[in-house]
């Protein structure tokens, strides 16, 4: 009975992608296929690094005042020029909040109350899985990233990157960032908003190749191997606030370093153009904006 089922299987596949050759070639249909699990790989193959993907679900957007409801974290095998050789078993743990998960969080992630009811996230477990890491990945690392060093201190000694921001998504054709977005313009689609489900579309979209000739990971780990600069507008005049946030400053709010004031990351090689744009922009005088090299290690943490 299995075989024929297999059979029937195998037949129906081979059906479906008849289908989907015929429609792509008329040119009027692009056709996207499900995002399939991986079977992991039972080791790191010789000579490959480890990478891992983090994704976590909250109970909002503010990492001093909400709370991780959700940590998933998939391990990779990567080459050194970026090519992605597989997953290993991943790691997945609820976490219950001090106060119910909003309605609209539910709604979104389809997490409820009785799902998280008693559960807890071993910190021990958490460090020990990512022990033998070179790089932490997220899509957006700059929001996962602050709230996963606020609950375990050993994301604070890892170098991290964002498939998000350090990505040229634009230069590759893509006209957004959002990862499900991304993952249909490389023919595929998952079920969002889930974490390990979302780190497995992470990993496919680092691991395909772009229209540049790189994979996405290629192109991450060249741009967070590379140092670059925050440089702050301190004492900028207010009426240049729309100045700066048209140019892609952010203001750092009393947490930042220095607090309360407009702040850019920008490359090595445009740190003296951006120190000129801000003298003839918007302090319309010589000004010496404090600068701060950030590295992988640092990079999308609150310590900036």
């Amino acid at each position: 009975m299995f075989d024929a089922v297999a059979e029937r299987w195998a037949g129906d596949a081979g059906r479906h992608e008849m289908m989907v050759e015929a429609l792509t070639a008329t040119g009027d249909y692009r056709v996207l296929r499900r995002l399939r699990t991986p079977t992991p790989l039972d080791r790191l193959p010789d000579g490959a690094r480890l990478g891992i993907v983090l994704d976590v679900e909250t109970t909002g957007i503010d990492a001093a005042a909400d709370e991780i409801i959700e940590l998933a974290m998939v391990p990779f095998a990567y080459t050194i020029d970026g090519q992605v050789l597989g997953t290993l078993a991943p790691f997945h743990s609820y976490r219950q909040p001090k106060t119910p998960i909003p309605e609209e969080i539910t709604a979104l992630t389809g997490i409820t109350d009785e799902m998280v009811a008693g559960q807890a996230i071993d910190a021990e477990a958490v460090a020990a899985f990512i022990a033998n890491a070179g790089i932490v990945i997220a899509h957006n690392a700059r929001f996962d990233r602050r709230f996963v060093e606020r609950s375990w201190g050993c994301f604070a000694d890892i170098a991290w990157g964002c498939s998000m921001a350090q990505v040229d998504w634009r230069a590759e054709g893509f006209e957004g960032t959002k990862l499900g977005y991304l993952l249909a313009g490389i023919g595929f689609f998952h079920d969002g908003h889930r974490a390990t489900d979302d780190c497995h579309a992470t990993i496919a979209l680092l691991g395909a190749t772009l229209p540049s000739g790189s994979t996405g990971l290629d192109a991450l780990l060249r741009c967070a191997r590379a140092p670059s600069w925050i440089i702050h507008a301190e004492h900028a005049p207010f009426e240049r606030k729309d100045l700066l946030k048209r140019r892609g400053y952010s203001w750092s709010g009393n947490d930042g370093t220095p607090p309360k004031c407009w702040w850019r990351e920008v490359p090595s090689d445009q740190l003296d153009a951006e120190r000129a744009y801000l003298n003839d922009r918007v302090y319309l005088y010589e000004a010496d904006p404090p600068v701060r090299r950030v590295t992988a290690w640092e990079r999308f943490s609150d310590r900036l």
